[in-house]
């Protein structure tokens, strides 16, 4: 009985120590290859990646921004594919109403705009039981129709003003404040424990008194308003919105986060760093490898491959349901 127990007792040591393994190589792995790469780039492209430093992180605000919004919904196992269209229908909105109304009044139109897109991936989601990557894709094509409608003719300009406000200080602040705000609910907050939750099992979640339904619907909605925020750094760096307005950022979202070492099942494995080091990871090897001058093909091929690799060392092979 004594050497059962002893085995038992070993067994599950070894278990709590691969489990603690993993989670350590999730977070460093990520944190090492995003300074091993602006490393590699700066030396190849002699100095570039520090002297366009400016240029670089410029691109990274409205990535980081929206792919907040995404961590939760991934966070509970989901996915979004309408983060593109999301970003381009709330820039048109911004761009509209900052004519004819105050900036303030603008982007709360913009988040608005965003926010209610979400609440309808969020209806079909949880209402009719749809799956969340079947029904962010149906919108996905939906409202990048809409966009391309709205911008036939030309490029929907905003408010001359708005310009002005493209500043890396102004950005940085707002950027850093939707992170902190996003940190604090994530680990402080029943809200961000229930993500977790869900995540991990939603039928356990049930049993311990979640409102799983609920919580599932204001994710969605909160990832929408969050990227009409990211929409209103992508007008004023911009100053317009045109057809292809937040194409493709679904794409570019979804492997910043895996670069940053998200597990793609969510649930209790997730960390808040993956949005920071992930989207920094991403922007810097597309740019660096723009610097480097290559193909868009190539671009992608490396991207891609690069993409798998983390996908591999990052899937949760033990959960038997990938997304929700």
């Amino acid at each position: 009985m004594t050497n059962t127990n002893a085995k038992v007792l070993t067994s599950k040591e070894g278990i709590f120590q691969k489990g603690d393994l993993a989670s350590t190589l999730r977070t460093i792995l990520p944190v090492i290859g995003l300074v091993v790469i602006f490393l590699l780039f700066n030396f190849l492209t002699g100095g570039a990646m520090v002297t366009r430093f400016s240029l670089i992180i410029n691109q990274v605000f409205p990535i980081i921004i929206s792919a907040m919004g995404v961590f939760f919904i991934m966070t509970m196992g989901g996915l979004d594919f309408s983060q593109g269209s999301i970003l381009g229908i709330a820039s048109i909105v911004i761009c509209y109403v900052s004519k004819v109304a105050p900036i303030p009044v603008a982007v709360l139109a913009g988040v608005l705009a965003g926010a209610t897109i979400g609440a309808i991936n969020g209806f079909f989601y949880v209402n009719r039981k749809i799956k969340s990557f079947i029904v962010t894709i149906c919108t996905m094509f939906l409202f990048r129709g809409l966009i391309k409608y709205l911008t036939t003719n030309s490029p929907v300009a905003g408010n001359a003003n708005l310009i002005y406000l493209d500043t890396l200080g102004f950005k940085l602040t707002i950027t850093i404040g939707l992170l902190v705000i996003g940190f604090v609910v994530f680990r402080f907050t029943r809200f961000g424990t229930d993500l977790k939750a869900i995540g991990a099992g939603e039928k356990a979640a049930k049993f311990a008194g979640i409102r799983t339904n609920r919580t599932k619907f204001l994710i969605y909605v909160l990832s929408g308003a969050i990227t009409g925020i990211a929409a209103f750094l992508s007008v004023i760096h911009i100053g317009s919105v045109t057809s292809s307005g937040g194409n493709q950022l679904e794409t570019q979202i979804l492997i910043a986060l895996v670069l940053g070492g998200m597990p793609i099942a969510g649930g209790a494995k997730v960390n808040f760093l993956n949005i920071i080091v992930g989207s920094f990871l991403y922007v810097i090897l597309n740019s660096g490898l723009n610097m480097m001058g290559f193909t868009t093909q190539m671009n992608q091929l490396i991207q891609g491959i690069v993409f798998l690799v983390f996908v591999f060392l990052f899937a949760d092979r033990d959960s038997n349901e990938v997304v929700k």
